[in-house]
């Protein structure tokens, strides 16, 4: 097969330098974060974490190389694939603090649940592809739809995950929301999602109760459940305009802040950076957000356009929910910044994600067979 020179000429360097910048951020924040930490190896993540950027970068390679329509026509057996290692998870998971969630894969952990995002966007595109009307979907006709969100999301609740799950059901709200839901439905779906709100309370985990409760009142159990909270909004305000300055957090280095690394990395960055610093990030995060919609605008076909629309989403509801999370603002529920928070998996996948949005950018200008 001849290599289209033309797709080399419209490869996406803004995105690039957008992926790349945020996850450079990221990499000297989670530095940072443990840098006093020798005795128990937290000094080490940063380095760990560039391991998992490179290998995201080598998956990022594969998946802009590889045209996404034929990534697409295989999205039934993908999503498939990625239900079974949910299944696999419960079975053969390895678990900690209480979560079965991970699969031991030569000496690395994985998170099926991370993967499951990138499948489920790419199995709803190939869906409404398929089926594509042209008027406003009815409840009726999202059945199949609903189905297919809604396997994964029990599967991963059961986990118990409510973070990731609640990640899921936004990314198919995102998606249905974009190809268009008639009014009434909407009405009958928020009515009929209200009226299930608590049942679905009665179905939560005590610890997963009990972090609802404290984002109301975060000073009704200061020193257990409210402790993050508390010492994230501290670490933040803290930084003032400008920031106490690179490893000059007092939170994050006498250690008053927990999950420093992973879920609350964005209070490391505010101490230090400050108001200014914080503005920055989410700046870098809004330009990839809108570059995303800007690819998913001028895709050629329906199925791009779902897929950049779904990996946009993610990344904007992952940032929405953990910034509201660290500020007070919304439950602590695990969910992390991408590029910035700790992780193999995230990583992995999120660079897999937007390997898919170059590939849709770069064939934008090919004709379709």
């Amino acid at each position: 097969m001849k290599f289209d020179r033309r797709l080399f000429v419209n490869f996406d360097w803004t995105l690039l330098f957008l992926v790349l910048a945020v996850s450079l951020i990221g990499l000297i924040n989670i530095y940072s974060s443990g840098v006093n930490q020798a005795y128990s190896g937290q000094d080490f993540l940063y380095m760990k974490q560039v391991q998992w950027i490179i290998v995201g970068l080598v998956f990022m390679i594969m998946a802009f190389s590889i045209d996404y329509r034929l990534i697409s026509r295989y999205a039934y057996l993908i999503y498939a694939f990625s239900i079974l290692l949910l299944v696999v998870v419960f079975f053969y998971g390895y678990a900690t603090r209480g979560s079965q969630r991970w699969i031991l894969v030569g000496g690395f952990t994985f998170q099926p649940s991370e993967l499951v995002k990138l499948t489920l966007i790419l199995v709803l595109a190939r869906y409404f592809d398929d089926h594509r009307i042209h008027k406003a979907y009815r409840l009726r006709e999202l059945f199949i739809p609903v189905l297919i969100m809604l396997v994964p999301f029990l599967l991963i609740l059961k986990q118990p995950d409510l973070g990731t799950a609640l990640v899921l059901f936004i990314i198919f709200c995102s998606v249905t929301l974009f190809i268009g839901v008639q009014w009434k439905s909407l009405t009958w779906a928020a009515l009929t999602g209200l009226l299930l709100i608590p049942m679905g309370w009665y179905f939560l985990k005590d610890y997963q109760k009990e972090r609802i409760m404290t984002f109301f009142n975060p000073d009704s159990d200061p020193l257990g459940a409210g402790y993050h909270v508390i010492q994230s909004i501290i670490a933040i305000g803290s930084g003032g305009f400008v920031g106490k300055g690179f490893l000059k957090g007092t939170q994050t280095q006498l250690r008053f802040l927990p999950e420093r690394h992973t879920d609350f990395i964005f209070s490391v960055f505010a101490e230090e950076w400050g108001f200014l610093g914080g503005i920055f990030l989410l700046v870098m995060f809004m330009a990839l957000i809108l570059w995303g919609l800007k690819i998913a605008l001028h895709s050629r076909d329906f199925n791009g356009t779902l897929i950049s629309v779904g990996i946009t989403a993610l990344i904007f509801w992952e940032v929405f929910i953990n910034i509201g999370m660290v500020l007070g603002m919304l439950p602590v529920v695990g969910i992390p910044l991408p590029f910035l928070s700790y992780g193999g998996s995230s990583m992995v996948i999120l660079m897999i994600s937007i390997g898919l949005l170059m590939n849709i950018s770069m064939r934008r200008f090919i004709l379709q067979p």
